[in-house]
């Protein structure tokens, strides 16, 4: 199964591997989401739609269909391990 940013749980992580359709909406791309960058889950909205993410420290909301386009590697949380 390929995971994106939209199935991320609030609090996981994961390395941008490659974006589904190509390209990123060139904003995005500025504010640092590039494979091998570190992506965060801070926050889902209540209707789902924006998610918060944090990506080199900067926090950006995104909408889920964007989201859904980032495929991720997930880094295991050493302390659930």
């Amino acid at each position: 199964m390929v995971t994106t940013v939209a199935h991320l749980k609030r609090g996981e992580r994961g390395i941008i591997k490659e974006f589904t359709k190509g390209m990123l909406p060139i904003k995005l791309l500025e504010l640092g989401c590039l494979p091998g960058n570190e992506v965060e889950l801070i926050q889902i909205a209540p209707l789902k739609d924006p998610l918060y993410i944090n990506v080199n420290g900067s926090h950006i909301a995104i909408r889920r269909s964007v989201a859904l386009q980032i495929e991720l590697d997930l880094i295991e949380d050493k302390a659930t391990l």
